[in-house]
C-alpha cells in the first residue's frame, strides 16, 4: 500500500467528492481524518477501513488549531493535508450583497489558508504536501458564481506561492476539477436525462467521478509524485468545447449553411 502508515485529513470529507478522495486514501493504506460541519449519515469506509470524523468549522481559527492538535496527539503526524471543503449557491452578483459573496470566499480561500498554515509544522516534520481542490471556475469566467470562481483563482496562486515559501520541506499541488457527478448533482444538472447530457459535452463522455478525483489527489501525496510542487494538475476529462466550433460556419456543409 503506497500510503501505508501515513496519516492524512481531508476537509470536507464527508459526501461528494471529500468522501471519494478520503476512501482513495484509505485504499492506498492510509489513516484517514475526515472534518465537516456535521457527521456523514454513514461512516466514510473503504475495504474494511474506516475514516475518523472530527466536527469542525473551517472558518473559526481557534476550532481549526484544536482539531490539528488532537490529530498530532492521537496519530504523531500529519503527512497530507487536502483542502477540499467547498463550495457555493448560485448567486448572480447583483442579487446578493458583498457580505454574501465574501463569506464564499472566506469558506473557498481563506479557510484553507487557515488549515494550511495550522498544519505546516506537522506537515514540514513530516516532509509530506498539501493537496489543494481547485476548480476550472477559477480558470474561466464564473457567472452566478463568480466569487466562488475568484476564491478558487486565487487558491491556485496561493497554492504555487505556498510551493515556493515551504520548500522543499513541503510540497503543494492544486487539483484543478471540472464537473464532478455526486448526491447533489441534480441540483446543478437536473435529473438524469439532464446529467447525462452534460456529461456528453465533456470530450471523455462522462463526468468525473469522486473516486477518479480521489485517485488523482493519491498520486499528488505519494511518493510518485516527489518531484511535483507547485503544479496544477486538469482533471476535467478534456475541458470543454470551444463554443466558436458549433457557431463558425466555414467548416459545415453548403446546404447547412443556406439553411
Amino acid at each position: 500500500m503506497e500510503l501505508d502508515g501515513r496519516v492524512a485529513v481531508v476537509t470536507g470529507g464527508t459526501r461528494g467528492v471529500g468522501a471519494g478522495i478520503a476512501r482513495a486514501f484509505l485504499r492506498a493504506g492510509a489513516e484517514v481524518v475526515v472534518c465537516a460541519r456535521r457527521p456523514p449519515d454513514e461512516p466514510v469506509a473503504d475495504g474494511g477501513r474506516e475514516a475518523a470524523f472530527h466536527a469542525l468549522d473551517l472558518r473559526r481559527p481557534e476550532e481549526v488549531a484544536a482539531f490539528l492538535a488532537r490529530v498530532a496527539e492521537r496519530y504523531g503526524r500529519l503527512d497530507t493535508l487536502v483542502n477540499n471543503a467547498g463550495g457555493t449557491p448560485y448567486r448572480l452578483l447583483g442579487e446578493g450583497h458583498g457580505e454574501q459573496h465574501a463569506r464564499v470566499v472566506e469558506l473557498n480561500l481563506t479557510a484553507p489558508l487557515t488549515v494550511s498554515l495550522a498544519a505546516y509544522e506537522l506537515l514540514r516534520a513530516a516532509r509530506g504536501s498539501v493537496v489543494m481542490i481547485g476548480s476550472v471556475s477559477g480558470t474561466r469566467p464564473s457567472p452566478g458564481t463568480a466569487a466562488y470562481g475568484a476564491a478558487k483563482a486565487g487558491l491556485e496562486n496561493l497554492a504555487r506561492s505556498m510551493a515556493v515559501e515551504w520548500a522543499p520541506e513541503v510540497r503543494v499541488n492544486t487539483l484543478v476539477l471540472g464537473m464532478v457527478r455526486t448526491e447533489l448533482s441534480h441540483l446543478h444538472y437536473g435529473d438524469a436525462d439532464g446529467i447525462a447530457a452534460v456529461g456528453r459535452t465533456v470530450p471523455l463522455g462522462r463526468l468525473a467521478e469522486p473516486s477518479d478525483i480521489g485517485e488523482a489527489a493519491v498520486f499528488l501525496a505519494s511518493d510518485r509524485a516527489a518531484y511535483v510542487s507547485g503544479a496544477s494538475l486538469l482533471v476535467h476529462g478534456g475541458g470543454e468545447r470551444p463554443a466558436f466550433l458549433d457557431a463558425a460556419t466555414v467548416n459545415k456543409p453548403t446546404a447547412e449553411k443556406e439553411s
